[in-house]
C-alpha cells in the first residue's frame, strides 16, 4: 500500500502529490517525461517534478501545511530522487512549509565510495560534493543539504526527520517494492552503484531484459560467451540497442555477499570493457563525466590507470567528506 492510500483512508486531506522520476506509482521509464495528472486511486491532483519543472512552484505549495517525503532511495548520487528532495527543501524553504522526511534505511548504506563530484559537472544526476556511494539515509542527506547550506542563496528549509527505529548502517536492508522499473530486486540493487556508470557508455546495462542492471554488454563485444537482446518493456520502451543481440557479462551472482564484503565499488568492469572495445573513441558519450562527477575517471580510463591508481585518486576527497558526513548521522555508522 502506499502512504498516500494509507493516509487517505484515515480521513487526511491530501492537497496535492509530488512526483519524481518514474511517476507517482513508479511506472514510468528513466527519463521519460512525466505529466501533471489526477491519481485514479484517489482522485487527488499529481503535479511532476520531473520533466520541464524540477522544483515546485509558490502556486503549488498554497494551501499546504506540511510536506511529507517519503521516497526509498538506493543510496547512489546519481539516483534522482535526492536531486527531487534538494528541489523540494528549496521550495519548502523559499516559501515557508515545514517538510517531514520519513526516513527508510539505504540498502547501499554500508560503505562510501567512488570519486567527489566536482561543482562544474552538477546537474539532476549529481547535485552536491558528494561521493558516487554516499552512505546516508534520505533523512541524513537532507540533514547534510541543509546543514551545508547547498540550497539556493544558503537557505534552509524547516526540515524534521523521522528516524527508522533498530537501523544501523552496518545492517542489510531488503527493499520489499522495487523503488524504480529497471531495480527489480536487491541484486539490482547492489549492483547499481558499480553499473550505471555504463548508461553514459556503448554498454547496455540489461535495460529490455529480465535482468536491467544485472547484465551488460554491446554488440562488438569481442567474447560471445554470454548474449542478451533488449526488446521494448514497461519501464524501458526504447532500451539502448533495441532488438539487437548484444554481448557481455552475466553480473548476477554479484549480490549481497559480494559488495558487503568488499564494501567498494566494483570499477573493473568498467576498466575490461574499455579495453576490449575495438573503437575506443566511440566508448564513453557525453553522460559518463556528469555521472562521474568529474571528468578525471573517463581520462585515467583511457590512460590506462590500474583499479589500484584510480581508486587512490580519489581517497582525499573520500577523507573529507567522511569528516562532514559524521555530522548528519543519525545512525550508527560502520566504521564505529
Amino acid at each position: 500500500k502506499h502512504l498516500v492510500d494509507s493516509l487517505v483512508k484515515q480521513g487526511i486531506t491530501i492537497e496535492k502529490i509530488f512526483v519524481p522520476e518514474h511517476g507517482f506509482r513508479g511506472k514510468a521509464d528513466a527519463g521519460e517525461n512525466v505529466g501533471n495528472s489526477i491519481d485514479a486511486a484517489t482522485g487527488v491532483a499529481i503535479v511532476s517534478l520531473y520533466g520541464s519543472k524540477k522544483k515546485p512552484a509558490p502556486e503549488d505549495l498554497a494551501n499546504i501545511d506540511l510536506m511529507i517525503f517519503d521516497i526509498q532511495d538506493v543510496g547512489a548520487r546519481f539516483y534522482t530522487y535526492i536531486s527531487t528532495m534538494h528541489y523540494v527543501m528549496e521550495a519548502c524553504a523559499e516559501n515557508n512549509v515545514p517538510l517531514v522526511v520519513l526516513d527508510r534505511p539505504n540498502p547501499n548504506g554500508f560503505y562510501v565510495d567512488g570519486p567527489v563530484l566536482k561543482p562544474e559537472f552538477k546537474s539532476f544526476v549529481g547535485m552536491h560534493p558528494v561521493p558516487v556511494v554516499h552512505g546516508m539515509t534520505v533523512g541524513e542527506y537532507a540533514k547534510m543539504i541543509n546543514g551545508e547550506k547547498w540550497l539556493e542563496g544558503g537557505k534552509q528549509c524547516r526540515l524534521t526527520v523521522i528516524p527508522c527505529d533498530n537501523y544501523f548502517h552496518d545492517d542489510t536492508y531488503e527493499v520489499r517494492t522495487k523503488p524504480s522499473p529497471n531495480l527489480p530486486n536487491m541484486t539490482a540493487i547492489y549492483l547499481y552503484p558499480s553499473i550505471c556508470f555504463f548508461e553514459g557508455t556503448i554498454v547496455s546495462v540489461g535495460r529490455g531484459t529480465d535482468a536491467p542492471f544485472q547484465i551488460i554488454g554491446y554488440p562488438e563485444y569481442q567474447s560471445k560467451s554470454f548474449e542478451f537482446t533488449p526488446k521494448s518493456v514497461e519501464g524501458a520502451k526504447n532500451p539502448p540497442h533495441l532488438n539487437t543481440k548484444c554481448y557481455g557479462l552475466d553480473l548476477r551472482e554479484y549480490g549481497k555477499n559480494h559488495f558487503m564484503q568488499k564494501k567498494q565499488l566494483e570499477i573493473s568492469w568498467l576498466i575490461e570493457l574499455y579495453k576490449r572495445t575495438p573503437d575506443k573513441t566511440k566508448f564513453f558519450n557525453n553522460f559518463f563525466d556528469k555521472l562521474a562527477g568529474t571528468d578525471q575517471l573517463r581520462q585515467q580510463i583511457i590512460a590506462g590507470k590500474n583499479e589500484q591508481q584510480i581508486r587512490q585518486s580519489w581517497q582525499q576527497d573520500l577523507e573529507q567528506f567522511m569528516v562532514i558526513r559524521r555530522e548528519y548521522l543519525l545512525y550508527k555508522d560502520f566504521n564505529h
